[in-house]
């Protein structure tokens, strides 16, 4: 939903900060005040092509920023996440700055954003209905999806999508497979045999490092061996070992120590050091009782260390990295293998085709039932908004093959009067009735249409009496599950409407400006009172004004 709309030196806007509501919001005014003026600006936030004539005389730039309300778990929601352009929660700011000559930026959510990203979301926002050109309902795409929203067969839709791209995935497996067919046998038989290799080195995860150690140590095993007894003679077994003297120190200090108190703390700090150093003795020569020259053994290592070091070079990683290079040489051959014959894989391809076919079989079937009761309720309506004998044909165009999108392509042709050939709705010329025509479709499908807010430009074009009476009835409907605004000339909609701004351009110092003004019920009185007699407002205007909004509520 908008939530607010800033204008800033845009042709005759000076300065226009405007909030709106849920509902149905009617916009009046003399002709010339600049109603229309108000939509451009949305139209331009929203990715509209802009100039420099749209800058107001004597101003540097154009601004105009549009808030919206964005509930989470969206379309719109999810569509600003992936592009890295959502802002607080539950709002989104659009912006759009155009300069003197002509230069304009886009933002989103303070981000900078390109006119398509600023297209993009407002497709999500605003449909405008009129002679502008942001509007859905010219597009097949959107086509195609209301007449599915209308028939509730968007989860069937959805269905059909994703079992076409399955199958396309299986074809594009099949072609390359075919492609590919003797770079894959001759991948197949060298990965073959580099497991068949690697297999049978059979090394295991934490061999090399074992190995290394083991070697190491088998290759010092003498100089080990000599160290230890030499440590153990030195610590304790020579004549004037290391623990002899230690003791004799201890043993003399001992005896002293009745002499002088202070030589307790020297000896607290001699008794761990002996006793360290004979369990170092201990654990000397207990490690080299352990070891032992075993030429046999380091012969065996050795041959074992030069098999793995040979393997590696060959598939050029390090000697530790062969564990992973088996298991990645064993998952792609198990790939391969799922991959199977050209055969299989186009038995494959086939059952997924077959069963798009089957699904978008169904989808066409209830498409035809949703095209014609959509056809028949549009037209129904067309003919209470001053276009008898019109009608609006849902056409399904079989397409060669099955698509993304079923087995047909949605169009809306439409037949604005009686004797009219039907015609795509994109060629339909004139505004008011292209704005009539999308107010008929609209209150039809508004249950199951997504976009929050619509917008009504010329919708009473060439109407007056009781079908300006039923076109204010239609949007005040529509404004019951959307925000709706509409800019009228006619008192009958006007009436109709939930709240009313009413527009109008002033004068000062040679320069042109447009206000907007929210009525409040006397204004809407007088307001709808001049609506209905022109320039002079008697007492008999007014109290048929004041009835019409009575009978509105009512």
């Amino acid at each position: 939903m908008l939530r607010s709309l800033s204008i800033r030196d845009f042709v005759i806007v000076d300065r226009l900060e405007l909030e709106f509501a849920p509902g149905f919001t009617v916009l009046t005014g003399e002709t010339g005040a600049g109603k229309s003026i108000l939509i451009d600006a949305l139209a331009l936030a929203l990715g509209e092509r802009a100039d420099a004539i749209v800058v107001r005389g004597g101003s540097e730039r154009a601004e105009i920023s549009a808030e919206f309300s964005v509930a989470a778990g969206t379309a719109l929601a999810r569509w600003l996440k992936d592009a890295d352009l959502a802002g607080d929660e539950g709002a989104l700011l659009m912006r759009r700055v155009i300069d003197a000559s002509g230069r304009s930026r886009g933002f989103i959510n303070g981000y900078a954003a390109t006119l398509a990203q600023l297209r993009e979301a407002g497709d999500f926002l605003v449909d405008i209905h009129g002679q502008h050109q942001h509007q859905s309902l010219g597009r097949a795409a959107a086509q195609r999806e209301l007449l599915d929203a209308f028939g509730g067969l968007s989860d069937t839709a959805g269905k059909v999508a994703e079992l076409y791209h399955a199958w396309q995935q299986r074809r594009e497996s099949r072609i390359a497979f075919e492609a590919n067919a003797a770079a894959f046998a001759a991948e197949r038989e060298q990965i073959e045999w580099q497991v068949r290799e690697l297999e049978a080195l059979k090394i295991g995860p934490d061999e090399w490092p074992e190995l290394t150690a083991e070697h190491s140590r088998l290759a010092h095993a003498a100089s080990l061996i000599e160290a230890a007894q030499a440590g153990v003679e030195t610590l304790s077994e020579g004549e004037n070992s290391g623990l002899a003297q230690l003791n004799a120190v201890v043993s003399r200090l001992h005896s002293l120590v009745e002499h002088d108190s202070r030589l307790t703390e020297i000896l607290e700090l001699l008794d761990p050091a002996r006793i360290q150093l004979q369990e170092a003795v201990y654990a000397l020569r207990h490690y080299g009782e352990r070891l032992d020259l075993d030429p046999q053994r380091l012969r065996e290592v050795e041959a074992r260390l030069d098999a793995i070091h040979t393997a590696a070079r060959k598939y050029r990683v390090e000697p530790e990295g062969l564990p992973a290079k088996l298991e990645a040489a064993q998952a792609r051959l198990r790939e391969m293998g799922e991959g199977g014959s050209v055969e299989a894989l186009r038995q494959q391809e086939d059952a997924a085709h077959a069963a798009c076919v089957a699904e978008a079989r169904k989808l066409s079937a209830a498409r035809k039932k949703a095209a014609r009761k959509l056809a028949d309720q549009v037209t129904s309506a067309m003919q209470q908004l001053a276009m008898q004998g019109g009608r609006l044909e849902v056409s399904l165009n079989a397409a060669a093959e099955v698509t993304a999108h079923g087995l047909e392509d949605v169009e809306f042709l439409v037949a604005m009067h009686k004797g009219m050939a039907p015609q795509p709705l994109a060629k339909v010329a004139s505004g008011g009735e292209l704005s009539r025509l999308s107010l008929a479709v609209q209150a039809v499908t508004s249950q199951v249409a997504q976009v929050p807010t619509l917008i009504f430009d010329e919708v009473d074009a060439g109407i007056g009496g009781r079908v300006a009476e039923i076109v204010g009835r239609m949007l005040k409907q529509l404004g019951a599950r959307h925000q709706v605004m509409c800019i009228t000339h006619l008192p009958q909609v006007a009436a109709s409407a939930d709240r009313q701004w009413q527009v109008d351009k002033s004068t000062t110092n040679g320069k042109v400006s447009s206000r907007v003004t929210l009525l409040g019920p006397e204004q809407r009185v007088e307001e709808i009172a001049r609506m209905l007699g022109g320039l002079k407002i008697t007492e008999t205007t007014r109290r048929h004004a004041a009835e019409m909004l009575k009978s509105s509520d009512r």
